[in-house]
């Protein structure tokens, strides 16, 4: 697999994390209708904007249409994606000219220009959105894409991430290759600028960009695609253009006690078509309302936003089951309580969500397993060819989502290991003080344990053999003095008398 260094490791970098990519395609189906009344809100202000730092317009060359070319216009149940031909004057719109923002907010990194494979840990100045998750710092790698994760891994091209070309980019084989950000306080953009594959140089500098707003809208732009995005080779890189997000699971080793596994699951993944990525081309992808945005029972039962959302009482939170805190929804027994669609008030529907909503279809839940890159939950197959991903994939998704059949098993064998331990312990303490007292009797014969044990040991031979009268029988002490002890037998009794001459 392929696997990435963070020079900015903070939160520390798991070595030990093993990433196994569960793909869980969870397709709803919307009216398409309800796609045509949405609003671009360009990201952009134009030239016109007075506003500092504002966006800026990519000029064209001379003589190219302007006519609006809208050549997608697909919904994927968290983002709806559209994008924009060279010819469209919003690609234009949607580009950020960086040169022209403030001197003081644009960082190169001097690290990512000039390494491969690397990656560095980035803060945000605002609450960004994503997949309804509020972030406030992401990763940046060299490779074309952004990594969103909180659990910081090497293998972060697998899951998580926003990639406007996620591909083999090297910027250390050109010394005009820089890897560049901004931040406004309302729109971070990070910008690829010239760089170049590192096993096929020569099919030239690309450079792109990715925005993300604090409305949760994500813009890629590309100003220098040399090549088809299709003919870029897969074998070494994967090459991914689009989202992805997953939710991680902890789950215990019941063969190394106090060790756990962290898995993680790919609940949903946007592909692009990459056929449309070309000069002077624009995506702008437009999130779509999720339960996580309702904030109390009634408006999160009742919502028709295209999931089936429901109300976890104990969490006090809305979901579909299918998100970050996915784990939390199943320790707390969410997924039992959700099937009964009750609040504990009345339902209360006085909030109403920033969104629209229609009627929708009958929803539908699908699992499939995937074993290469090709996972989308579009309705875009993508066009390059597959390749091994950093993970390995499987199935481990039942009913609501992730198998927790082995918690039983896991809690159990638990228990068994700890008492197992605690016998182990007993047992070496009770060995242990055996040796030791021997050890101090055989060096202090005339101790009072020393005497007290030959006594003991000598009273439980005149036990076993129990004649019907003792003689008197003499024995020496330390002193050196004659003492002389008599034993009478009592009766039926375990037990004897001995005279108080002793």
């Amino acid at each position: 697999g392929v696997f990435y260094e963070v020079v900015q490791s903070f939160p520390r970098v798991e070595e030990n994390v093993r990433v196994n990519s569960h793909v869980n395609s969870h397709r709803w189906r919307r009216h398409s209708e309800s796609l045509k009344s949405v609003d671009t809100n360009r990201a952009s202000m134009g030239q016109d904007s007075s506003e500092p730092g504002g966006f800026t317009d990519l000029l064209l060359e001379e003589g190219q249409d302007n006519t609006t070319q809208i050549e997608e216009d697909t919904d994927h149940n968290y983002y709806t994606s559209r994008t924009y031909g060279p010819y469209d004057s919003t690609s234009r719109d949607l580009w950020v000219n960086i040169d022209q923002m403030e001197k003081d907010k644009v960082k190169i990194h001097g690290i990512l220009s000039n390494t491969h494979r690397q990656a560095a840990r980035v803060n945000l100045s605002f609450d960004f959105p994503f997949y309804g998750h509020f972030l406030r710092e992401i990763t940046v790698a060299t490779g074309g894409f952004i990594y969103t994760g909180e659990v910081v891994h090497r293998m972060l091209t697998a899951t998580q991430y926003i990639a406007p070309l996620m591909a083999n980019f090297d910027p250390s084989v050109s010394r005009n290759s820089t890897v560049r950000y901004f931040d406004n306080g309302t729109a971070l953009v990070v910008q690829w600028d010239h760089v170049h594959l590192q096993d096929n140089y020569n099919l030239g500098s690309f450079t792109f960009q990715a925005t993300l707003l604090n409305d949760g809208r994500i813009i890629f732009g590309y100003k220098e695609i040399p090549v088809a995005v299709t003919q870029i080779s897969s074998t070494n890189h994967p090459v991914k253009v689009g989202l992805s997000d997953a939710f991680v699971v902890v789950h215990r080793i019941q063969q190394i006690p106090n060790v756990r596994r962290r898995t993680i699951y790919e609940y949903h993944r946007v592909e692009l078509q990459m056929s449309r990525i070309t000069n002077l081309s624009a995506v702008e992808m437009i999130p779509l309302p999720t339960c996580l945005q309702f904030t109390s029972c009634g408006p999160c039962v009742t919502a028709q936003i295209g999931f089936n959302c429901s109300w976890c009482s104990k969490l006090q939170r809305c979901s579909s089951g299918f998100d970050r805190h996915r784990q939390d929804w199943v320790d707390s027994g969410c997924p039992e309580e959700s099937k009964d669609k009750i609040c504990e008030k009345n339902i209360d529907t006085t909030e109403t969500p920033p969104y629209s909503t229609t009627t929708l279809l009958p929803t539908t839940t699908k699992f499939r397993v995937l074993t290469t890159t090709r996972g989308s939950t579009t309705s875009h197959l993508p066009t390059s060819l597959p390749t091994e991903d950093d993970t390995k994939i499987a199935l481990h998704l039942k009913d609501n989502g992730a198998s927790t059949d082995d918690s039983a098993a896991e809690k159990k064998g638990g228990t068994l290991h700890a008492g197992l331990i605690v016998g182990i312990l007993v047992l070496v303490l009770i060995v242990a003080a055996a040796i030791l007292v021997t050890i101090y009797m055989y060096h202090h014969p005339t101790s009072a344990a020393s005497l007290f044990f030959i006594e003991f040991i000598f009273l439980l031979l005149l036990l076993q053999r129990r004649p019907s009268r003792w003689p008197a029988m003499k024995f020496r002490r330390g002193s050196g003095h004659p003492a002389y002890a008599e034993v009478e037998p009592v009766g039926e009794k375990e037990g004897f008398i001995v005279s108080e001459q002793c």
